[in-house]
């Protein structure tokens, strides 16, 4: 049993993480996309200082695989997310009374649930080819999102996305 905590433990951590989903053209010629750019007057949902976070990260990214920010691009990118809570709560105190005498019973229960519920942010990346304005590739991110944090965890947070969402980006020719 000692044996296994370890790799309990690691399970947890990482299933903890952010999830991303891909779906791509399979026939695009990726090496073809250079250049991009971003979607103008894009209603991404994030906040304005997410959203620059968010660019910011990207950015840093594409320039460390060698595609360039450009105004007449290759592919136009477009982000959109969404938030909603998880009100499933596993974590509940029930309180119990009852009583009974003869052939009579009763009994109430309630359950108080304990904590929040989590919220869930989901990021939708889609890359669009700038001349024939198709979907090519998309990258549908999903994990928790606390409301509260420091701009400093909101911007750590929207990095490890992106590294994620671009981990697989362009993806490998089978």
């Amino acid at each position: 049993m000692k044996k296994l905590l370890p790799v309990i433990f690691l399970f947890i951590c990482f299933s903890c993480g952010v999830r991303v989903h891909y779906d791509y053209e399979k026939t695009k010629d990726f090496t073809q996309y250079q250049s991009y750019s971003y979607f103008l007057n894009m209603n991404t949902g994030l906040s304005e200082l997410d959203a620059k976070r968010l660019f910011k990260a990207i950015d840093e990214t594409m320039a460390l695989k060698g595609i360039s920010l450009a105004e007449d691009s290759d592919f136009i990118i477009n982000i959109e997310s969404s938030t909603y809570q998880d009100n499933r709560s596993n974590s509940t105190v029930g309180v119990g009374v009852g009583g009974g005498g003869g052939n009579v019973g009763g009994g109430i229960s309630v359950g108080i649930p304990i904590g929040q519920a989590n919220v869930t942010r989901q990021i939708k990346f889609d890359f669009v080819d700038a001349k024939t304005n198709q979907l090519f590739w998309q990258a549908i991110s999903e994990g928790s999102f606390n409301p509260n944090a420091t701009p400093e965890k909101r911007e750590a947070a929207l990095q490890s996305v992106v590294e994620k969402v671009m981990k697989n980006y362009p993806p490998v020719a089978k």
